[in-house]
């Protein structure tokens, strides 16, 4: 059977969730049941297409098309054209689109085909769910997912617990959780001892991660360190002298071995669909603090594998309590624990592939019947 995958946006924890789906889905022994196609847009800043080639597994096959994450009417439209037609080419089986704007020109493109196959969604964090946008633009967003299902249906594959309760809203849903690769992640795990407490931050520096509360934080906190893996259009959000940012780095064993060195991870987002980045720090044992938003709380157990909070002020018993190192240790071994139950790549690419390979079979039995 062919599925084929369509992204606009593969940078991010998206990169790392679809490396280990080509990693997955371009094994040998799965190779043989399900030929993977992932189809992309390469417009953003982040995204480097040399790295994306040499990186992901040889066994799937990568198509680049232009789509815009902004509305374009010209431009959409000439991404629905070109997806069309690829899609045609390809004469998928399964079709499955991922976040957003990919579910809206996908699904658009799907309409346009001779066959119908069978179309799974992931929105990876609904965009109604967004918090920097005006009442009215949330409650458009919401009308665009709930219209483009209506009209054009299909599943929807939530990412996290909380989503999927979102999901059922809307129409027809199964839950795969998002998964990382634990025994790669830990590769790059040492113990590891900072002079003053260090607490960190992977992620591009945007308004979904919320670097002015990060900034707020390190001012608050000025006898601690505070490290942001990574780099982006909000930079000057951060002042804070306390506050490392280590810039854009392309290599992955860098950028775990920068994650290993932290003592606590803090994601501080406003919005969610179930962090990559907080399963990483996860499963390198560190215990997170995050903020208590759909997405975050569904990786992180309240005093468990860390602490979920509202506000800043929640933060200095939050922080006595994990200035100790044993303390730290514990919730780190949770947090591993938990990864393991929960968030293993090979565990939910299986239920995956196992989804695929069941709505095929259902629909050739019904062709021949």
């Amino acid at each position: 059977m062919k599925v084929v995958h369509v992204i606009e946006a593969l940078g991010g924890g998206v990169y790392t969730y679809f490396n280990d789906l080509s990693a997955y889905f371009g094994d040998d022994e799965v190779k043989r049941h399900i030929e993977t196609t992932i189809i992309y847009s390469g417009n953003r800043k982040e995204i480097n297409r040399d790295k994306i080639k040499s990186e992901f597994s040889s066994n799937i096959n990568l198509l680049e098309i232009n789509m815009l994450r902004n509305f374009s009417p010209l431009q959409d439209l000439k991404s629905v054209i070109q997806l069309t037609k690829e899609l045609k080419k390809i004469d998928p089986d399964v079709i499955h689109l991922h976040s957003s704007k990919a579910g809206v020109l996908g699904r658009v493109a799907y309409f346009f085909l001779f066959k119908k196959k069978k179309l799974y969604y992931s929105p990876h964090g609904y965009s109604f769910l967004r918090t920097d946008a005006s009442k009215p633009i949330r409650k458009l967003y919401w009308l665009i997912e709930k219209y483009t299902q209506t009209l054009f249906g299909g599943v929807t594959i939530a990412c996290g617990d909380t989503e999927f309760e979102i999901a059922k809203k809307l129409g027809p849903v199964k839950l795969v959780r998002n998964g990382i690769d634990i025994a790669n992640v830990q590769e790059q795990f040492a113990p590891h001892q900072n002079e003053k407490l260090t607490i960190g931050i992977m992620a591009r520096i945007t308004a979904a991660r919320n670097p002015e509360m990060f900034n707020k934080i390190a001012l608050k906190f000025p006898d601690f360190d505070f490290v942001w893996i990574g780099d982006g259009e909000l930079r000057h959000l951060i002042t804070a002298p306390n506050i490392r940012i280590t810039g854009w780095i392309l290599d992955r064993k860098t950028v775990l071995k920068e994650l290993n060195n932290i003592d606590i991870y803090i994601q501080v987002s406003l919005w969610e669909g179930l962090p990559i980045a907080v399963l990483e720090a996860m499963a390198l044992q560190k215990p997170v603090i995050a903020t208590n938003i759909i997405g975050n709380k569904d990786a992180v157990l309240h005093e468990k594998t860390g602490f979920l909070f509202t506000d800043i002020s929640e933060l200095d018993p939050i922080f006595e309590i994990l200035k100790e190192e044993k303390t730290r240790a514990k919730f780190g071994k949770n947090a591993l624990a938990r990864c393991h139950e929960l968030f293993d790549k090979n565990q939910n690419f299986k239920q995956l592939s196992d989804l695929y390979q069941e709505s095929f079979f259902v629909a050739t039995n019904d062709l021949q019947k």
